[in-house]
């Protein structure tokens, strides 16, 4: 790598670790009181499946260890948004499907944080964003890749 591309490739993550900070912390903020950013990213993945998945599969989705999940299942089980069921084949695995309660969580989290994320494509233009978003996608992809 060039040292333009270099100076380019820190500019880039730079901005990219700032902008995630905020928007994390923005988005935080704007969830319904009680409710983390670990807990709505799980319940905003199982409604968009919308069928169970185990406790491996979703530590693998998010990038976290199983037992980082684990707490997040268990506060979310405590809450009543998910139910945690044994394999009936496989006693030693187990299978979490969202809720009533956990959709109707998600929904409220959604519609609390909606017209914030809405706010900022509307600032931005929506046909920056369109423009932007191929290239984030790649990005992404190819981190998922190398990390593999």
């Amino acid at each position: 790598m060039t040292e333009r591309n270099d100076e380019l490739a820190i500019a880039l993550f730079g901005e990219l670790f700032m902008a995630d900070q905020l928007a994390r912390n923005r988005i935080s903020k704007a969830l319904p009181k009680g409710m983390e950013l670990s807990h709505f990213s799980v319940l905003n993945h199982l409604a968009r499946l919308s069928e169970e998945r185990t406790p491996a599969q979703l530590a693998r989705a998010f990038h976290v260890t199983r037992g980082a999940m684990t707490n997040t299942l268990t506060k979310l089980e405590w809450a009543g948004h998910i139910h945690i069921r044994p394999d009936w084949d496989d006693a030693r695995q187990k299978f979490v499907a969202l809720s009533p309660a956990g959709r109707a969580a998600r929904d409220a989290a959604v519609a609390s944080v909606v017209p914030l994320i809405a706010d900022v494509v509307t600032n931005l233009g929506g046909d920056r964003v369109r423009a932007a978003l191929p290239v984030l996608r790649e990005l992404r992809h190819r981190l998922e890749t190398d990390e593999a």
